[in-house]
């Protein structure tokens, strides 16, 4: 099971809250970050089986910093997170090769074992 989990979201409560309600579950947070360039750069430094991707980051989408992780040669598991719904995203999600999608609202530790298992 993925046990480490880096959490890369631009609003400091829902890293905050993710945290929480991760380590209660049973995952150990190994960082975050709040931009996909500390993102791409914590994943590279960290390498955790768990990254938890906003897909609405201040400096460039979930998915530019996903394919930035890739090219960089880091396989952790990549799960996006948005408060929009995934069929907003149409086949971005499914090309991006991340193993899924959480909603913010329904981020549990079980929500991510499924995704991840």
């Amino acid at each position: 099971m993925a046990r480490t989990v880096l959490i890369v979201d631009d609003h400091p409560s829902f890293r905050t809250i993710a945290r929480l309600v991760l380590e209660a579950d049973g995952y150990e947070v190994v960082g975050d970050a709040a931009s996909g360039e500390a993102g791409v750069t914590e994943s590279v430094r960290l390498v955790p089986d768990v990254i938890l991707l906003d897909v609405g980051l201040p400096d460039m989408d979930g998915f530019e910093a996903a394919a930035q992780i890739r090219s960089a040669g880091v396989g952790s598991a990549i799960v996006f997170t948005s408060t929009r719904d995934a069929a907003d995203f149409g086949p971005l999600l499914s090309d991006s090769g991340a193993a899924g999608f959480i909603a913010k609202s329904e981020l549990s530790g079980e929500a991510l074992r499924v995704l991840v298992a």
